[in-house]
């Protein structure tokens, strides 16, 4: 679900590390599907590349989704999505998984066709994403392979299953559903994880509160890593002792070796950083609503106006 969510409309339409418009050229995208649903309009383009954007879109502005080539379904032409496998690194097994927010499917599919023994159940609350997901970019229910239509956090609360993966990028346009973005949620991943499970959150640092995030998480996973993801952000969190750096790397070595990952977990890996943040942010709670949002809103419909 890239979101450069700072441009216009034209320029997310546009937006991939593929060929890109100057500034100000107008691209020629034609809309495939337009569908109101009951939680978003959701708009399907195609490119004159060829590659199918699945965008939310709100009064003027597309949210870029998900960016899928048709004729290669493990390509990942998001960077972020990339940055997203780089959990099959950490994960004692890989044995099951979880993906909170399946929008185009290009993380949770990929992952899914890479590791053939994987069960992963892809979470979404929209029925209409997971149509048109099926119906363009033919990602559907398959041994292996589950799609739920749900509430993440419901989901997790619901089903006592545990995962040695969950992933997390649920978003509506720039912002992650405030419920799935405080302790008790993060405190029900915990307990939804197997042993050496691992975590692994995409955030847009520029309108969700890194900060924050990175408190919240922090507050409930002990050890927590960052990696590039143009743009975004990946943190990867796991509960108990901190794990050394040449074990990471040897197990994405002994992984990449056996499953032929198309995008090499030793040189995602490379990605790997320290940002900084404000680390006197308090973590956030599912009774406390963070006034930053309104004010990011604000800011945001500003520099459009």
């Amino acid at each position: 679900m890239t979101r450069p969510s700072v441009l216009p409309a034209f320029a997310l339409l546009a937006s991939v590390a593929l060929a890109q418009p100057a500034l100000g050229q107008s691209v020629s995208i034609e809309l495939v599907e337009r569908v109101e649903s009951l939680y978003n309009d959701i708009y399907v383009h195609k490119r004159p590349d060829g590659y199918m954007m699945l965008s939310f879109g709100a009064r003027r502005l597309n949210y870029i989704e998900s960016i899928v080539n048709p004729a290669d379904e493990m390509e990942l032409p998001a960077y972020y999505t990339q940055s997203m496998t780089v959990g099959a690194a950490y994960a004692d097994k890989l044995e099951s998984a979880a993906m909170i927010g399946l929008g185009g499917g290009r993380t949770s599919w990929y992952l899914h066709k890479s590791i053939p023994e994987l069960k992963l159940t892809a979470v979404d609350l929209d029925p209409q994403v997971v149509r048109v997901t099926a119906q363009y970019f033919n990602v559907k229910p398959e041994p292996n392979f589950d799609i739920v239509v749900l509430d993440g956090r419901m989901y997790l609360a619901r089903n006592h299953k545990t995962f040695d993966m969950i992933l997390v990028d649920a978003y509506r346009g720039p912002f992650v559903p405030f419920h799935l973005l405080t302790k008790e949620f993060y405190g029900l991943i915990k307990e939804r994880l197997n042993p050496g499970g691992v975590v692994v959150q995409n955030v847009e640092p520029s309108t969700m509160l890194f900060d924050a995030a990175v408190a919240t998480i922090g507050a409930v996973f002990p050890n927590v890593d960052f990696y590039r993801s143009s743009g975004n952000i990946v943190i990867v969190g796991y509960d108990g002792p901190r794990r050394k750096w040449d074990e990471v790397e040897r197990t994405a070595k002994e992984r990449q070796e056996k499953y032929k990952f198309r995008y090499d977990l030793t040189e995602l890996l490379l990605r790997r950083y320290q940002p900084t943040w404000n680390k006197s942010r308090k973590p956030l709670t599912d009774d406390f609503a963070p006034v930053e949002y309104l004010k990011a809103i604000e800011h945001n419909n500003e520099k459009r106006s």
